[in-house]
């Protein structure tokens, strides 16, 4: 629990009507059903009197709900899978939300709320809605980079209508002051209306920067020697879409082996660098190594599939840095678990990730694989640095990571601004 709200100094309770459908199909917007686990999870270890949900869930999903056993869920609304629409979604969905929840917040205060807020975190929120809406921005990438993300005419409507609906938003949350900044840019906010709650690292990250006791020292002994990492890996989880420039990493890579191996390096150090990809699907497989023929850089990649946080983090504590080559990322989670675990970030020099690596990780310019490849170089090779770089993960680590508590109580905080004032 936060200071304050150990001191109690506590937001009144709400009723929320959350939309928790990607947390039924993580692997489709994993930043999206990440952040929802952490903040739900944060709401019911910490529940809040007179706080209820109502939860909004596609019908054709498993229900992953029910393990909240602490929170007051008040109601369980079933939606046809508009996902299959694709980019068609984002038309509908502002309708079918908002008959959806109509309702939801109804004799709120009988149950002992405050008020009421509607909560959205993908997607587009629903269109005229009777309550307040909060909307978390994760992604800027359809704004961004409108020429992957609005191709179709479809596409470009529902950006358009989700941007203006995002602006009528009574509260929008970022993770990042820089962020902020360029959500205001983009989609035209009102400042007042923005909110930065920085997010935290997975709990599994953190808990990776102790030492390992013996059995899980044992199991990433196992997995590097599966996936033959050797004694020093780099490790790469990000996307595999146009918002990650895996494309200039490749490019790096064989530039590296293109170099004379370094001085500094041990006999038993690998050149160039290994990569561990983690997560990528047998699609994106077979695209990185299509590209990999025309780029190069393909014998340095590693490859393994997704792991639980509690498999993955220690793993990940074991690695030389993670690296993000990113065009665009608003919530740098990776870079959160990375430094959570003490680990450094090399990293392009976009979106949330400036604010969040600071001096723990080398930022270089989207779209340079020369200047990528010196990056990647100095990590792996230069001890000097690298220590520096490990040093001020952990010292970082060691002043206090924020938790997913801290969320949960900044968010309800915003809650009962917007939703207790709209109810007096």
């Amino acid at each position: 629990m936060t200071e304050t709200a150990a001191r109690g100094d506590r937001p009144p309770g709400l009723r929320v009507v959350l939309d928790a459908r990607p947390i039924q199909d993580p692997a489709r917007a994993p930043s999206t059903a990440r952040y929802l686990d952490g903040l739900l999870g944060a709401f019911d270890a910490e529940p809040l009197a007179g706080e209820s949900f109502a939860f909004l869930l596609q019908s054709d999903l498993p229900d992953p709900t029910p393990a909240l056993a602490n929170i007051d869920v008040v109601g369980r609304r079933l939606l046809p899978p508009t996902r299959l629409l694709r980019s068609g979604a984002l038309t509908i969905d502002p309708f079918l939300l908002r008959g959806a929840s109509v309702g939801a917040a109804w004799r709120s205060d009988r149950a002992g709320a405050a008020g009421a807020v509607y909560h959205a975190v993908a997607g587009a929120p629903p269109i005229l809605s009777r309550i307040p809406i909060v909307v978390t921005l994760l992604d800027l990438a359809p704004w961004e980079l409108p020429a992957a993300f609005q191709r179709t005419p479809a596409s470009r409507f529902g950006q358009r209508l989700r941007a203006q609906l995002v602006r009528d938003a009574a509260a929008v949350l970022v993770g990042t002051e820089a962020v902020a900044a360029l959500a205001r840019r983009l989609l035209r906010l009102r400042p007042s209306r923005v909110h930065v709650v920085p997010l935290a690292p997975h709990p599994a990250f953190a808990a990776a920067g102790d030492e390992s006791d013996p059995e899980t020292a044992a199991g990433v002994m196992e997995d590097r020697t599966r996936l033959g990492l050797g004694d020093r890996f780099l490790v790469y989880f990000g996307r595999f879409d146009a918002r990650h420039d895996v494309a200039t990493l490749l490019r790096a890579l064989a530039a590296l082996g293109g170099r004379a191996r370094p001085r500094s390096l041990r006999a038993g150090n690998a050149w160039p660098p290994r990569v561990l990809i983690v997560g990528a699907s047998p699609d994106d497989r077979a695209a990185l190594a299509r590209a990999a023929n025309r780029l190069g850089g393909g014998d340095a990649l590693v490859y393994t599939p997704a792991l639980p946080p509690e498999r993955l983090a220690p793993l990940v504590r074991e690695a030389r840095a993670v690296v993000m080559p990113a065009i665009s990322d608003a919530a740098g989670l990776a870079a959160l678990d990375a430094l959570a675990a003490g680990v450094p970030v090399v990293a392009t020099s976009v979106g949330a990730l400036p604010e969040i690596v600071g001096n723990a990780g080398i930022l270089v310019e989207p779209g340079d694989p020369a200047r990528l490849a010196e990056a990647l170089r100095t990590a792996w090779a230069d001890e000097r640095v690298h220590g520096r770089l490990v040093e001020a993960a952990r010292s970082r680590r060691a002043a206090g990571a924020r938790s997913w508590s801290d969320v949960a109580w900044d968010t309800r905080r915003v809650y009962a601004e917007v939703g207790v004032r709209a109810r007096a």
